[in-house]
């Protein structure tokens, strides 16, 4: 993989990550079109230059994501008790974050496989464009109406999340889906999605890091590579900033309908050059 490559699928990342549309489907994409090899080090590259992108989620929100609570009455609470509630955004996370790390430890290998699919990657795409039309309507509440996000309701979400594992789906869509079916408003499924990232992409680039780094060839490809990963992440992260404030602008005001029709079209060019006989495999 070049350095201009890997710019290229750092931007796609970037742009993608936090809106739903399947920044892993559009990489995927990206690295069909580009002709990029599909090795050991491309597969994780993929999920390593995450990192720069969640980075830009604590740069934008470090206000509320170092926030600790302090408990009414804090003299006379016990111990316990004030550490659940000063912490309490963070057992969220917790909560929200367990499911993915179960399954994604489970079924990695599977999931590496399905990376490879643009044809899972399209039928994704349109299914959860459909699912996008109509979520509005299904489950949108003001922020005035919505319901409070108690821990049950987080593990719930992380629960939706596991679905984004199947390349196409979107993290995103499938945690704001699960935020807004749970009582949240658009802007606190979208907000509560990206915090939920920081934590389940940190353990993933973590764990892919650890397998490139114990596999036999994997040390070499990362030293050999480490200017393309600091690039990638980089360019990933000063992406990711403009593109989580137009979605959070643009979801708050419009809703999610533009993102399910892109979604459609996108997938249905897809399958329609797929089914015409065109290749679009990653190499």
């Amino acid at each position: 993989m070049s350095i201009i490559e890997a710019i290229i699928i750092a931007i796609v990342e970037g742009l993608t990550e936090f809106l739903p549309v399947s920044s892993t489907g559009h990489m995927i994409i990206a690295q069909s079109l580009l002709g990029v090899e599909s090795n050991e080090f491309v597969k994780a590259f993929t999920v390593i230059i995450q990192f720069g992108a969640i980075l830009s989620v604590i740069v934008l929100y470090w206000k509320r994501f170092f926030r600790f609570g302090e408990a009414a009455g804090s003299g006379n609470t016990g111990f316990i008790n004030r550490v659940l509630y000063r912490y309490e955004f963070y057992w969220k996370l917790l909560a929200g974050f367990i499911p993915a790390a179960i399954l994604g430890f489970i079924f990695d290998d599977m999931i590496d496989e399905l990376l490879e699919s643009v044809l899972a990657v399209s039928v994704m795409l349109v299914l959860g464009g459909i699912v996008m039309l109509f979520v509005d309507k299904w489950f949108n509440r003001s922020e005035e109406r919505e319901q409070a996000l108690t821990c049950k309701n987080a593990f719930i979400i992380g629960c939706y999340q596991c679905v984004a594992m199947i390349p196409g789906v979107s993290r995103s869509m499938a945690t704001i889906v699960g935020g807004m079916s749970r009582g949240l408003s658009r802007k606190s499924a979208a907000e509560f999605s990206f915090f939920l990232a920081v934590p389940t992409m940190a353990a993933a680039t973590g764990y892919k890091l650890m397998k490139l780094i114990m596999s036999d060839t994997g040390y070499e490809l990362l030293k050999d590579h480490l200017v393309v990963l600091v690039i990638g992440n980089v360019a990933a992260f000063a992406v990711a900033l403009p593109a989580i404030k137009f979605f959070i602008g643009f979801v708050t005001r419009y809703g999610f309908r533009l993102f399910g029709w892109y979604r459609i079209i996108v997938g249905g060019i897809l399958l329609a050059l797929l089914l015409s006989g065109h290749e679009l495999t990653v190499v």
